[in-house]
């Protein structure tokens, strides 16, 4: 196989060896893990980060091997004849008639150390000019992975946090109606308040406790899809832990960045791409060029008829020299190959375009879905500290016997849905600002890694 058309399969595998490969997951830490921590356990223990370092080494390795003709090829060869009918040749004798001869032995052997050396080589010397792209690739592909790494761990902690916060409620909710209901009980066996307020509660309770045994059920998958992501091991607990102060944080996005294509890992990658298609349209347009090389060789023969005497005496010869090689006429197989080539280096043109276009419309949207969800959450804090307070007054005055059980019931639905859309909406807010950073390409692995 053709050395660059083995650099350009290796664009697929993956690249640099300066990065090495964990054999062993890190023990998991005891406390319970921030976002930031988990990201950072992510990209050092996910099976996936650890493949892409691994093929980073097998790439530089098939590099290095693609590059080795450059040195000098050393070879020993040997082998052992013996003629069973001796082969003939046509001489002329002293009358100049000609006639067939027997020449040579019947036994002969060769002993021979072969050196080459490579001058100059098409395949050789485009290897050596892309490998360098071939790296940059791979490299690409490792980040690539990180990326996806960070967004979709950031994903899954933010919806296992949803659902923490959720049980929070409700659990808020039934101590609440707990109390209610007690409180239901109490008035309907002094005969202060119909049955039907007692009957209420208790269903109200009921629904509540419901809920919350469903969102319990819920979280545990989402705990094990998260440590699936992260690569924790599955016989550990995981548990999790978040600063408000910080969450906030989280939620700021630029929103007046312009969108710029260079930061995409995406955009980074076909521009690679391209690079490496451009060598390869060289390679096919050079492929003409001779190549040149030098080679020496040490010979040992040994001949004899008589087999038992073969290796009593040898005659060695040694030459030296250069070789050259024309490719003159190849079925149209280099102006073939030139054509696709080139037609792939057009292709790799519209994908740029395409791309280009692709990224544009992520950024429009990803902008736009940010700033509804976060003007939405905005509304909704109102909404939590409106219900609160309707809540407040209607207890009070359901207290003092002004307002009907229903109404306090209707109270506690809506504060407690308020307070389940704040949640929802914190979440929409976060994930929608992580699509902010992945289509602005602003998303710092580094600040992950040094954690």
């Amino acid at each position: 196989m053709k050395i660059v058309k083995r650099l350009r399969i290796l664009l697929f595998a993956g690249a640099l060896i300066p990065f090495q490969a964990e054999a062993q997951q890190t023990p998991p830490p005891a406390e319970a893990l921030t976002l930031d921590q988990c990201i950072a356990y992510a990209l050092k223990n996910k099976p996936s980060v650890q493949q892409a370092y691994l093929d980073e080494q097998i790439t530089e390795r098939e590099i290095k091997a693609a590059l080795a003709d450059w040195f000098p090829q050393l070879g020993v060869a040997a082998n052992l004849q013996h003629y069973l009918k001796m082969p003939v040749t046509i001489f002329p004798n002293e009358a100049g008639v000609l006639v067939p001869r027997q020449i040579g032995t019947v036994n002969s052997s060769n002993l021979s150390l072969v050196a080459d050396q490579v001058i100059f080589n098409n395949d050789v010397f485009f290897a050596s000019r892309g490998s360098r792209y071939v790296r940059l690739q791979s490299k690409q592909n490792t980040y690539n992975e990180k990326i996806d790494i960070v967004v979709n761990v950031s994903r899954a902690f933010y919806d296992v946090l949803l659902s923490q916060e959720q049980l929070k409620i409700l659990d808020q909710d039934i101590i609440r109606q707990e109390k209610q209901l007690k409180d239901a009980r109490a008035q309907y066996e002094q005969g202060l308040v119909d049955k039907t307020d007692w009957q209420r509660a208790d269903i109200s309770l009921t629904n509540v406790r419901s809920t919350r045994k469903r969102t319990l059920e819920a979280i545990r998958p989402k705990y094990v899809f998260l440590k699936e992501l992260i690569g924790y091991p599955a016989e550990k607990e995981l548990q999790i832990a978040f600063n408000p102060v910080e969450m906030q944080h989280h939620m700021l996005a630029d929103t007046l960045q312009p969108v710029s294509y260079a930061n995409r890992i995406e955009f980074q990658q076909l521009q690679t791409q391209k690079q490496i298609q451009e060598l390869s349209v060289n390679y096919y347009k050079w492929s003409f060029m001779p190549s040149f090389s030098a080679y020496y060789s040490y010979n040992i023969v040994y001949q004899n008829n008589d087999f038992q005497q073969l290796y009593k005496q040898s005659y060695p010869n040694s030459p030296i020299g250069l070789r050259m090689s024309v490719p003159l006429f190849t079925g149209t197989r280099r102006l073939q190959n030139l054509r696709r080539a080139q037609l792939l280096d057009k292709r790799l043109d519209l994908d740029i375009a395409n791309i280009k276009n692709r990224i544009n419309t992520e950024y429009e949207a990803a902008m736009a879905t940010y700033r509804s969800d976060l003007y939405e959450l905005k509304t909704v804090q109102h909404n939590v500290q409106v219900a609160e307070d309707v809540y407040r007054i209607i207890k009070l005055q359901y207290d003092e016997g002004i307002k009907p059980y229903l109404d306090l019931i209707l109270a506690e639905a809506e504060i407690r849905a308020t307070q389940l859309n704040y949640y929802n909406a914190l979440y929409r807010v976060l994930t929608s600002k992580l699509e902010v950073e992945r289509v602005t390409g602003t998303i710092n692995v580094a600040a992950y890694e040094s954690k």
